[in-house]
């Protein structure tokens, strides 16, 4: 199996991200603990954690369908920068 998650929701009014990454694409350059980063800042928060599993916090739940659009373009782009 290969792929990307990337889970969200809201809990106590703040959004919760939480990525997982398989082995095959952190290889080629897609990380979980970058890939949850990027998605966190547009919801004004951070986190981080492991190549093959993270997650983050943010301040803003409004934003969160936006921050899960930017996740085909984050993993394209960390494609496209990773060994091949």
């Amino acid at each position: 199996e290969t792929g990307v998650a990337v889970l969200a929701t809201v809990s106590n009014g703040k959004p919760v991200i939480v990525a997982r990454v398989t082995g095959d694409l952190i290889d080629r350059g897609v990380k979980a603990g970058d890939l949850v980063r990027e998605v966190a800042r547009i919801v004004g928060g951070g986190g981080g954690g492991r190549p093959n599993m993270a997650q983050a916090g943010g301040r803003d739940p409004e934003k969160l369908p936006q921050a899960l659009a930017a996740v085909p373009a984050l993993v394209t782009k960390a494609l496209g920068q990773g060994t091949e």
